[in-house]
């Protein structure tokens, strides 16, 4: 129970926090906060803290606490109260509790204490509060009431109550807000809280940890906290002035005890309220606005659902298939004439194919979380950089699987960073000289191509000097000095590991991680990478990722007696040619002209030293095989047909021959019984050119 709580708090906040970002990154745009984005903020806040205190994670609670009251003063006075000159430091703080925040609940994730010392950030919210509190040009003559948690204990005599016990006279009467749930675990949570500044006192009810009966009771009625001396009670204050989802509080002392037999007098919550400063109501009551019928039905029509199960659903289903597929295709069926069960098994495919693609769309979110995140690179970095520049989303609504989402984030992230550092000219008067905007610009975009995602990454800066990067791999030992290289191949160069043209270590980039990193982690979801540059015009770094990892399309193929599977988005054609159709190159190698272009030939026995296979030519056929930057002719025995296949990981026995590098990504089971090898278009390329 404890995990699945910590989880949709997690959930929760980090969802928060994104909603955060957007807001912040809008408002500087804007130079203001519109009165939604204040409300917004203050929800947010007020979610944060109330959650955070449920989970006793003080820090985050004490941070977001303090930025519900500077936004409670924002709300109550507008965005008037904020001097213009105060804006930036307004912005740049609330950056600032957004990345205190992410940090944070990065060490809940890890498991790691939580920070001890939150001065630094809770000096620059309180010094802003004081600056908006002391602004001569506020609307109102009189200073910003203070917000219903930070009110402090009124100067006026304290109200009077009954005392539950003679020896404990000095109380404080607390309110939790209205409709929070779980008064009594709030209650216990608040007297833990408050042992830490004084352990003698007693409360009012006293058994609230034991008895969720009392939740009625300290909703209706409050909370009372009683100590022995005003003193006590002045030691325990903070703890109730932070405490989680307090609304109100006020200190009380004891009247007289009631006469014997007599209950004693209860204060009613109405008269609590009206004790407490107007601000605290309206604090309140503004905090937990009542959604709407229609957003409500909005709401209770998502459900959060944890991946593994998704992970679990997609397994069965891909068993579903092999099984369907097995029961269909077996052997003791053929010959025979069976029309109806024929009829019946086109039906269960049809079925089994509805259940993959709707277990498959559960897994497929937006990457506009991802994009939408580079916002925040870019507005950092262009304020430490000194360089002007915006970022154009495009396609931000394209779907692709979760876990390839999750690993995409930070690829994606590293080639903003590029853009900005090395892509973007240092100086504007260089762009404005060339007519180009002084304003840099990344574009950053997403599209579906059939079972792939294509995800580019263009900036206008200067480019990629080609030369520069030559030099730089001649003198790493790359490059071979006598060797003319093609820009591609040039370009290539950036993804060789440790590879970086930075002359100086930055806070971005020079760090000894690279594109090599980039390369390999898109890699790891089944992906490529390309570049393209032009000197002057700017640079384009290209992704294409599959869809999804777990079950795809696949053409079958056969050498001898063993079986290999194509995926279906790599091949162009297939192709029957004869012994002059191929040409041989000085190296001896094959070659074969297809639409006015020439493709090498690989043969699959040779690359896989196999004893069974075709070696004529004009014997087996020809898979015409494209992907990313390479293209080339596949040469097998014979094409066996289309099939759907769940991708099954190879044994890791296998994986330490590394047998990745050779072509092969994985196996499946087919209909038969029958295990098939996976090929991978471009380590196969790879393994060829190397061997050869």
């Amino acid at each position: 129970m404890g995990d699945s709580i910590l989880d949709m708090y997690l959930y929760e906040t980090n969802t928060l926090l994104e909603q955060l970002d957007g807001i912040l990154l809008a408002a500087e745009e804007a130079d203001t906060f519109s009165e939604d984005s204040v409300n917004e903020i203050f929800r947010i806040m007020h979610t944060i803290k109330g959650s955070s205190a449920m989970m006793e994670f003080s820090s985050l609670m004490t941070v977001a606490h303090r930025i519900e009251d500077l936004f409670f003063l924002i709300r109550e006075k507008g965005m008037d109260v904020v001097p213009e000159q105060t804006r930036p430091a307004l912005f740049d703080m609330l950056f600032q509790a957004v990345d205190f925040f992410r940090g944070e609940i990065e060490k809940v994730e890890n498991d790691e204490p939580l920070s001890q010392s939150i001065d630094h950030i809770v000096n620059k919210i309180n010094s802003l509060i004081d600056k908006i509190k002391g602004n001569p040009e506020s609307p109102a003559a009189t200073p910003a009431a203070p917000a219903a948690s930070e009110a402090p204990a009124p100067a006026a005599a304290p109200a009077e109550m009954t005392a539950v016990n003679q020896a404990y006279l000095f109380g404080v009467h607390v309110f939790f807000d209205e409709g929070s749930g779980m008064e009594n675990l709030r209650a216990f949570m608040l007297t833990n809280s408050i042992k830490d500044y004084c352990s003698d006192f007693v409360c009012v009810p006293e058994n609230a940890e034991t008895d969720p009966a009392t939740s009625d009771i300290i909703a209706d009625q409050g909370f009372q906290i009683w100590f022995r001396t005003a003193e006590d009670r002045d030691m325990a204050m903070p703890a109730v002035k932070n405490g989680g989802s307090v609304r109100e509080y006020q200190a009380v002392e004891a009247a007289k005890p009631a006469p014997a037999g007599e209950p004693a007098p209860v204060e009613s919550s109405q008269s609590a309220k009206e004790a407490a400063p107007a601000p605290a109501k309206e604090a309140a009551s503004k905090a937990a606005p009542t959604p709407a019928a229609g957003q409500q039905h909005a709401k209770e029509s998502l459900i959060s659902v944890n991946l593994s199960k998704l992970d679990q659903l997609l397994a069965v289903v891909s068993e579903i298939v092999i099984t369907e597929s097995m029961v269909t295709s077996s052997p003791d069926l053929r010959g025979l004439r069976l029309d109806n069960f024929t009829k019946s098994a086109r039906d269960l495919r049809k079925l089994t194919d509805d259940l993959q693609d709707v277990s498959m769309s559960l897994r497929m979110v937006p990457v506009s979380g991802t994009f939408q995140k580079m916002n925040r690179i870019v507005r950092d970095m262009s304020k430490k950089l000194g360089k002007r520049a915006k970022l154009t989303l495009i396609g931000e609504d394209t779907e692709v699987d979760k876990t390839i989402v999750d690993a995409i984030g930070d690829p994606i992230m590293h080639i903003v960073r590029n853009s900005m550092d090395h892509g973007l000219e240092e100086n504007e008067a260089d762009r404005v000289a060339v007519g180009k905007d002084p304003v840099g610009e990344v574009i950053l975009s997403a599209r579906h191509t059939g079972s792939e995602v294509i995800i580019e990454i263009k900036d206008d800066g200067q480019g990629v000097d080609t030369q520069a990067v030559l030099n730089k791999a001649i003198r790493q030992g790359l490059a071979s000095p006598d060797h003319e290289y093609s820009q591609k191949e040039i370009l290539n160069f950036l993804m060789m590991p440790g590879f970086s043209t930075n002359t100086e270590v930055t806070e971005y980039s020079g760090r000894g991680v690279g594109m090599d990193v980039v390369k390999k982690n898109v890699a790891d979801v089944g992906g490529t990478v390309s570049i393209t540059s032009e000197w002057g015009k700017g640079m384009t770094t290209t992704l294409k990722i599959p869809l999804t990892m777990a079950i795809m399309d696949g053409m079958e193929v056969s050498v001898g007696d063993s079986m290999f599977t194509i995926p279906i988005n790599s091949i162009q054609s297939s192709l029957k040619v004869s012994a002059k159709d191929v040409i041989h190159d000085p190296a001896q190698g094959e070659m074969v002209k297809i639409r006015d272009n020439f493709y090498p030939i690989i043969r699959a026995k040779e690359l896989f030293c196999m004893e069974q296979g075709c070696d004529n030519i004009e014997e087996g056929i020809l898979m015409w095989v494209e992907s990313g930057e390479h293209s080339y002719c596949l040469f097998v025995d014979e094409l066996l047909g289309e099939q759907q296949i769940v991708v099954k990981p190879l044994p890791s026995y296998i994986n330490s021959f590394n047998v990745k590098n050779f072509g092969i990504t994985g196996c499946s089971i087919l209909g038969d019984g029958s295990i098939s090898i996976i090929l991978d278009v471009i380590n196969v390329y790879t393994a060829a050119h190397n061997i050869y």
